[in-house]
């Protein structure tokens, strides 16, 4: 994945999830893909403003619907942790008055 910004290509995304033996790594793994793509649609497309990021957050939080379908339970460690690295990923990119709640709205965990 090419991630231009430098504080996103070292952040350690999904830690919580890594250190927790109840979280698959292979399943981690993949929702750290998610997040990266993320980035790298935000490079890629520059949202305009809120609405903009909204759209791009709220497909990547379809594919963490998906990937809960598949083998990864997102309970309440996994819910909390995901959502601050959606919040981590708005605020990096300058989006700092994103809800992360709305970040996420299209969420089912």
């Amino acid at each position: 994945m090419n991630i231009g910004n430098q504080q996103v290509a070292t952040h350690p995304f999904l830690k919580a999830l890594y250190r927790d033996g109840y979280y698959p790594d292979r399943a981690v793994d993949r929702g750290k893909e998610i997040l990266l793509r993320l980035c790298e649609r935000i490079e890629a497309d520059r949202p305009a403003d809120l609405a903009a990021l909204y759209v791009l957050t709220q497909a990547a939080t379809e594919e963490f619907n998906d990937l809960q379908d598949d083998d990864f339970d997102i309970e309440t460690v996994a819910r909390e942790e995901i959502a601050e690295e959606f919040w981590f990923i708005a605020r990096t990119y300058g989006f700092e008055d994103a809800d992360v709640e709305e970040l996420i709205g299209t969420r089912d965990w």
